[in-house]
């Protein structure tokens, strides 16, 4: 008779399978919004060196401008300007003649080898406003900018030291002797210039007449301007337009009575803008066949 086998005590080992879970939710994304913003900055890049090649001088010039001052026209809802371009309008930042350039975009800007002739004169201007006695003591009411029609300088009115008597386009003696030096300056330069008067919205309350009003006075007063202008040296050939703007265009639009919208806007013309001058109500030349 075959012994019972002997029952196995030795205990079994017990094999436990644990499902691994891997995350894969959390490392996945970063690179990939670096990778994306590098890509974006490599095609920024390069289309910015496409566009360098592909203009001309002029261009580049233009676009350089542009950018130097992008908040003059950058898409959004500009700052309410001290008036506006055209004849005789402030730019968004005039400055006085202590300061630099306010280089202004325009759908045909200025030439660039015309505009660096602007430049300069500028500063010739504002270097000969320091050494006249007569000018100098006015800086603060002489405004200069560089605008798409030329060189503009602006005479402002100030509170304390008007240009005209009251109601009047009678000149002060002060402001007769700024225009006299002006004019002997700008006599030496070969562009033309341009001239225009503005008011503010003051109604004209002076004894000239019920027909007489802020268009009149504007265009009297550019008109004694022009006469000063001319005393003190400009060559009458050299102006083409004398305009009165009333307060159509106004340096100051956010409290339209002040005093600084009272001012006499001369402009050093660029040749397209002279052309323009003075094509003004001529007929366009007919196209060839």
């Amino acid at each position: 008779m075959t012994p019972p086998a002997k029952k196995d005590t030795k205990p079994r080992p017990i094999i436990i399978k644990r499902k691994k879970i891997v995350a894969g939710g959390h490392h996945g994304g970063a690179w990939k919004v670096a990778y994306a913003d590098f890509v974006t900055a490599m095609m920024a890049f390069f289309l910015v060196m496409w566009l360098l090649a592909a203009v001309n001088p002029d261009q580049r010039a233009a676009i350089f401008e542009y950018f130097r001052n992008p908040s003059l026209e950058n898409g959004t809802a500009p700052k309410a300007a001290p008036g506006q371009s055209g004849p005789g309008g402030a730019s968004a930042n005039p400055i006085d003649l202590r300061g630099g350039l306010d280089a202004r975009r325009s759908a045909e800007p200025v030439d660039a080898a015309e505009r660096r002739q602007l430049e300069s004169l500028l500063e010739e201007l504002r270097q000969a406003v320091d050494r006249s006695q007569a000018l100098k003591p006015f800086k603060d009411q002489l405004l200069l900018d560089i605008t798409p029609d030329g060189l503009r300088l602006q005479i402002v009115d100030s509170q304390n030291r008007p240009m005209f008597d009251l109601g009047s386009s009678r000149l002060k003696d002060y402001t007769s002797a700024i225009l006299r030096e002006v004019g002997r300056y700008l006599n030496t330069v070969p562009n033309r210039v341009s001239i225009s008067g503005h008011t503010d919205t003051t109604p004209y309350s002076g004894n000239a007449g019920a027909d007489y009003g802020n268009w009149e006075l504007s265009a009297d007063r550019a008109n004694a301007a022009r006469r000063a202008l001319l005393a003190g040296g400009l060559a009458e050939d050299k102006v083409t337009r004398v305009v009165g703007l009333s307060s159509s265009v106004l340096f100051d639009k956010a409290n339209a009575r002040n005093a600084v919208n009272r001012r006499i806007a001369i402009i050093v013309l660029t040749k397209r803008a002279e052309r323009a001058a003075l094509m003004d109500g001529r007929p366009e030349p007919a196209a060839p066949p």
